[in-house]
């Protein structure tokens, strides 16, 4: 069999074309398929991390007003008083069981795909949410049995109170700034 007179048969080189042709529109079918994928998929992420941004954003915003109001009502006379209850009367205080968490723990195992500057102020706003229901607990707990101690911790929850508020102002500044497509400050 001779192969120039195989390749210079019209069927066969009309094959060869079509066979060249068909895998090239096919290789750049798969490679535009691909690019509309990711950009696909870019745009559901973008939407995603802005969703997500959104909602710990409105969270966040709900508590910190509750913490100025609570803030606004707490000189320090008033505080002074709740301690000399607690110590005196071995009154326990109603301290308030922090449940602002709910959108953070819906979200926690996508926080990864949040921009890098807003990660860590929001993770330290709820890291600090969890100290103070924790040691609400202990004041709770402590408050008959050991009222010196329960009026120290008393007054590291109110401290912690003022910190948590200040964290959470800067983690509203750092959402906003993100979602409007800017850097935190």
């Amino acid at each position: 069999m001779d192969w120039q007179t195989l390749f210079l048969n019209d069927r066969v080189a009309a094959a060869l074309v079509t066979a060249i042709v068909g895998g090239g529109v096919v290789a750049a079918g798969w490679f535009w398929t691909h690019a509309l994928s990711r950009r696909r998929d870019r745009v559901l992420r973008l939407e995603q991390v802005s969703d997500i941004q959104r909602a710990l954003l409105a969270e966040i915003r709900a508590h910190v007003a509750a913490l100025e109001q609570q803030q606004a009502t707490d000189t320090s006379a008033a505080s002074q008083a709740l301690r000399e209850k607690l110590l005196g009367d071995q009154h326990v205080p109603i301290l308030p069981h922090d449940a602002n968490d709910r959108i953070f723990r819906a979200v926690v195992e996508q926080v990864h795909i949040l921009p890098e500057n807003v990660i860590d102020p929001v993770v330290r706003y709820y890291r600090l949410i969890a100290v103070r229901v924790a040691l609400a607990q202990d004041i709770r707990r402590s408050a008959k049995a050991q009222p010196d101690r329960a009026g120290a911790m008393l007054d590291d929850y109110l401290s912690l109170t003022d910190e948590t508020r200040q964290a959470g102002n800067f983690a509203m500044l750092v959402l906003s700034a993100s979602l409007q497509g800017g850097a935190s400050t």
